[in-house]
């Protein structure tokens, strides 16, 4: 049985000054609700990544920090792209030496109560989790061929994915211990993380 985890929830953020509130409210909200039920530890937090912004974006993750407790927030010097938001959010996890980590959109597409679930599939063994978006109907149809069209390409290039899989995930420390060797210079997660290995679901 594992022990209660330590969660770090990484959101990368870029030019997010008008969402950014609601969203973090909604994420520091969860991450207590979490810990008042015993489903992660104490220290757990919500860790911000600005990449970059040119609005008032880094402002507004400083006030988070300030008044919310277990909220952090780290600065890239100049826009880097979403990936490599993502990576240095994961890198600084591991470096603080969470149990688990959750990677999660800025812009509130993504069910933050699917994070319960994630937790309890990690307690029951899973290293790494992935959100898996199952209901597309919201999209147009020009949306949801183009998407098909892209994971269908991805599998006749070799390239190991998850459908429906976008960077909505769980991935346990010792999952990031081993992803740090990774040297790759363009990142593209999401195909990078079932190339680890590990159990996941």
């Amino acid at each position: 049985m594992r022990r209660i985890p330590k969660l770090l929830i990484v959101v990368p953020c870029y030019n997010e000054e008008a969402v950014l509130p609601v969203a973090g409210e909604i994420l520091c909200k969860e991450l207590a609700s979490l810990t008042a039920k015993g489903l992660v530890s104490a220290d757990s937090g919500v860790l911000f990544v600005d990449d970059g912004s040119q609005d008032r974006t880094w402002d507004v993750i400083s006030g988070f920090a300030a008044s919310a407790s277990g909220c952090v927030g780290i600065r890239q010097s100049r826009n880097r792209g979403h990936q490599n938001a993502l990576w240095a959010g994961l890198m600084e996890a591991r470096r603080i030496g969470c149990d688990i980590t959750v990677t999660i959109d800025c812009d509130g597409q993504d069910d933050v109560n699917a994070i319960k679930s994630m937790v309890a599939e990690y307690m029951n063994g899973a290293e790494i989790v992935y959100g898996v978006r199952n209901d597309r109907s919201s999209d147009t149809f020009f949306k949801r061929f183009t998407a098909e069209c892209f994971y269908r390409l991805q599998l006749l290039m070799g390239i190991e994915t998850v459908y429906n899989h976008a960077d909505y995930r769980l991935v346990s420390n010792r999952v990031l211990k081993h992803f740090a060797d990774f040297k790759e210079v363009n990142l593209y997660l999401r195909g990078m993380f079932p190339l680890v290995g590990f159990k996941s679901t």
